[in-house]
């Protein structure tokens, strides 16, 4: 996210968000150094903190804000994330993440796993204390990311477009969690219920804004937080790849070839991306998410005036800067 200009609303973003990065790794102590030490890890590595950071802008859109409320509810949506990173992890069987070593490569697979069901709780049971509608939503949301992640490994079902299938999952897994932190910004700040509706649409709408440039990042970037053309070398599909397949020029065909041949060699995935880098369809790809994100626009637009729609429009912006 952008630097915000230094006024005091500014000011006051920031220190709730310091607030927020504190109780974050309160949350993550446990009973045990070992636990506590593997449960702070990935969070300990950093990340953009988007989630929170919309949560705390969010929260502008409405009337007097609980503050502890705030930071619980921002708490709840990052240790969601984060525990969903160390199953991913295992899943993928990812070898970094964030630029450290991932949890399952430190500490295996089994541990990993527990740790992300120990975040889980602890998410939990600070929304909990939220009220139930928070509850709802988080329970709401975790079942999306659970379908997200079920629809993706299982694949499109037979007839269903590729692409529409890959957009769905990344809704649900991506979308669906930016989503709730949108409009848990707006619950602690008693928006009225058009404005959390807005604020849910352009949440869901630059999730996958997030997604898509982030799934093109790997492709055409060498300074990432994971290992470039991981996912082209573990065969998951994105926006690129699956637009790379609707072709039938046989220069797009040879190349999926190789795409689909043995990646297992450094020398092979780095030539597999050098050839995909250079191919029209990473254009295309890029042009879709820039059309996506002024979809996210204009849902900004549609909120009230002030600080906080300048700095999510330029959000807008910054996500799509990222792909340069």
């Amino acid at each position: 996210m952008s630097e915000p200009s230094p006024d005091a609303r500014d000011d006051l973003t920031t220190r709730r968000l310091e607030a927020i990065e504190r109780r974050l790794y309160e949350l993550a102590v446990a009973g045990n150094p070992f636990l506590t030490e593997a449960a702070q890890h990935i969070i300990a590595a950093g990340g953009k903190r988007f989630r929170p950071q919309l949560v705390a802008l969010c929260s502008q859109f409405g009337g007097e804000v609980d503050e502890d409320a705030l930071v619980g509810a921002a708490c709840v949506v990052e240790l969601t994330h984060v525990a969903s990173l160390y199953h991913d992890d295992v899943m993928d069987e990812a070898a970094l993440r964030r630029g450290a070593p991932s949890a399952n490569a430190r500490y295996g697979n089994s541990v990993a796993i527990l740790v992300g069901d120990y975040l889980f709780a602890k998410a939990s049971s600070t929304v909990a204390r939220l009220g139930l509608d928070y509850v709802l939503l988080q329970a709401e949301t975790f079942a999306r990311l659970v379908h997200g992640q079920i629809a993706e490994t299982r694949g499109p079902a037979e007839g269903e477009d590729p692409i529409e299938h890959h957009l769905s999952v990344l809704t649900d897994k991506t979308g669906s969690l930016i989503a709730a932190a949108a409009r848990f910004g707006g619950m602690v700040a008693g928006s009225s219920e058009e404005v959390l509706t807005t604020l849910t649409q352009f949440g869901e709408e630059i999730g996958i804004v997030f997604q898509l440039a982030d799934d093109l990042i790997d492709i055409t970037s060498d300074v990432t937080g994971k290992t470039p053309g991981t996912d082209l070398r573990e065969g998951v599909p994105t926006l690129a790849t699956l637009m790379l397949r609707q072709s039938t020029d046989p220069a797009d065909l040879a190349l999926l070839e190789r795409i689909d041949g043995d990646l297992s060699t450094d020398e092979a995935l780095s030539q597999a991306l050098d050839a995909l880098r250079a191919n029209a369809v990473i254009e295309k790809a890029r042009a879709e998410v820039r059309r996506r994100a002024e979809v996210a626009r204009g849902f900004v637009h549609q909120l009230p005036a002030g600080e906080a729609r300048h700095q999510l429009d330029e959000l807008c912006d910054v996500v799509v800067e990222r792909l340069s």
